[in-house]
Formats: structure tokens, C-alpha cells, sequence
């Protein structure tokens, strides 16, 4: 008995172990920021965070929705969720309670989203000359004139960004081939590879630039940019503002944005454009093809005043 106890605890703490492993660390650490948030809700109110139940998350969502984006709630329910499974608790997040509340919700704030701005070609040309003319050291430019460019040639994710290592990049005639190990919508660590060609003006060439960085580079734990996601963020804004943008409105995203929103621009196709982004699904770059569309097909084109 005693060793059939102690088999059962040793499988759950590698089930445990699995659940974790099935998701990537940043992603754990938002589920857990998400929940504490719930946690905090309902120590205050008298509440049990753990295990929950519908009629709890459903006045959650409600007060959560006097100050949060629509996306937000929903992006809370679904770490509510996982954090209750890793504890070996369920609770049921698509009861009638939650989903007509959302959907009462939804009707009345809408879910119109207002995300950062995208680094167009304009913007980005503007925010080079900025970090070439600014003050800061010469290694200091080159790792940051090397990360915007390559972030954006690329339409990385901040974290793909900040993950890459020199064993993950192979140059070849045609540019540089660049293996993306794991990312957030490739949990399995499949990976991905990006081709990132020479571009004609060798001033924004991430190619030239990321060579350039690693032959002048001191790395030491074999990451190209040993810097957190946030510093990626910063790093745009600084230059951003440099360049006279209003740097609040971009963020690390900017980049994957703006590729994905210039490409379309210049006519690439939704299969092009995912396949560098990795994106899923459409749904998404579809609204990056609509966004670069506004002016390119706006029936006013046909008007001459």
C-alpha cells in the first residue's frame, strides 16, 4: 500500500511537471500575474480563489470590465482556467453565467482594439537616422540599430528576438537564415526558420548589420542580444522619440507590426507574410492588410476635386 501511495504521488508530481513544460515560461509567468489579480479580487470580497466557481468569475469579469479592454477579460478567464488545472482543480469558464455576461459585456463596450503603432518603412528609416545620430557609444548603436532592423526584417516576436543564439543563424549568399527553436502560437518546439534577404540599402541591411554585430561583439553566453523583452520595448521608444515620434505609442510589438502591415502595403501575400511571422490563422494579418489598405483602396481614389 505504502508503495502504491508513493507511486501515485510520483505520477502526479510528473504530471505537474508536464503541465509546465506544456507551456512556455513567459506564458506561465502571465498566467500567474493574471490569477494573482483574480486572487487579490477575491480575498477582498470574501471570496475562494481556488477552486472557483462560475457565479465568482462571472462578478469578476463584470468588475474587470469598468477599466479593462474586452480582450483582457477573456485573456484572464483562460489563465483562471490554467492555473486551475496545474492545482488539479476545473472549473467551467464557458458557463451560461460567464459567456452571456461576456456577451452582454461585449455588446455594450464593444471590442475595438487600440494597439500600438506600427514602424512603417517612414518610421523606421526616421528612427535609424535617430539612433545613428544620438550620442550613445558605437557598440551600444550597433546592438540597437541591429535589433530594430532585424526585428523588423524578421516580424519577430520580442521573445523570438531576444532568444536567438549564434547557433541558430547560418549566412548564405542570398542573406542570413535565422531558427526560431520555440515561439508563443509553437509551444511544441517545432521551430521555425526565417530568411531575411540583403537588402539594396546596405544603411538599413539587417544582414550587414547582424554580421557586423557578431564580429564586433563580446558574447559571451552565446545569445546575439543578451537583453530582457522589456529592454527591446525601451529601446524603441527611445529612438522613437529621438526621431520626433511620439514613442508612447510604440512598444516591441511595433516591429512584427509594422512588418506585417508594410508588406501588405507592397502587395506580399497573406501566405508570405505568415510564413515569416508564423502566424495560425488569417484573422490576424488580415487586419494588417486592412489596415494597409485604408488609403491604397479607399473608394475616395476615384474622386478628382
Amino acid at each position: 500500500m505504502k508503495n502504491l501511495i508513493s507511486d501515485i504521488k510520483s505520477l502526479e508530481l510528473e504530471t505537474l511537471k508536464n503541465l509546465k513544460r506544456s507551456k512556455a515560461s513567459n506564458t506561465l509567468r502571465a498566467y500567474k500575474s493574471d490569477y494573482k489579480d483574480f486572487s487579490t479580487f477575491c480575498v477582498k470580497n470574501g471570496f475562494n480563489a481556488l477552486p472557483s466557481e462560475p457565479k465568482i468569475l462571472a462578478l469578476y469579469i463584470t468588475h474587470l470590465s469598468k477599466t479593462s479592454k474586452f480582450s483582457t477579460l477573456k485573456r484572464r478567464l483562460a489563465s483562471i482556467s490554467v492555473i486551475h488545472k496545474m492545482k488539479g482543480h476545473y472549473i467551467d469558464t464557458k458557463h451560461p453565467l460567464i459567456i452571456e455576461n461576456l456577451s452582454g459585456i461585449k455588446r455594450t463596450k464593444g471590442t475595438n482594439q487600440i494597439g500600438k503603432k506600427p514602424i512603417l518603412i517612414n518610421d523606421l528609416k526616421l528612427i535609424i537616422n535617430a539612433l545613428d545620430q544620438s550620442n550613445e557609444k558605437y557598440t551600444r548603436k550597433l546592438r540597437d540599430k541591429t535589433i530594430i532592423l532585424i526585428g523588423f526584417s524578421g516580424g519577430f516576436r520580442r521573445s523570438e528576438l531576444i532568444s536567438i543564439e549564434r547557433e541558430d543563424i547560418e549566412f548564405v549568399s542570398e542573406g542570413v537564415k535565422i531558427f526560431i527553436k520555440r515561439s508563443k502560437t509553437d509551444q511544441s518546439g517545432e521551430g521555425m526558420m526565417k530568411a531575411i534577404p540583403y537588402f539594396d540599402n546596405e544603411e538599413y541591411c539587417p544582414v550587414k548589420h547582424l554580421k557586423l554585430w557578431i564580429t564586433q561583439s563580446n558574447i559571451k553566453n552565446n545569445k546575439i542580444f543578451d537583453i530582457s523583452d522589456k529592454s527591446v520595448a525601451l529601446i524603441i521608444k527611445k529612438y522613437a522619440n529621438l526621431a520626433g515620434l511620439d514613442g508612447h505609442r510604440y512598444a516591441g510589438h511595433s516591429l512584427r507590426s509594422g512588418f506585417a502591415t508594410s508588406t501588405a502595403e507592397s502587395g506580399a501575400e497573406e501566405r508570405n507574410i505568415m510564413a515569416m511571422t508564423g502566424h495560425k490563422t488569417t484573422q490576424m494579418i488580415r487586419r494588417y492588410i486592412k489596415e494597409a489598405n485604408l488609403f491604397k483602396n479607399n473608394a475616395l481614389n476615384k474622386i478628382k476635386i
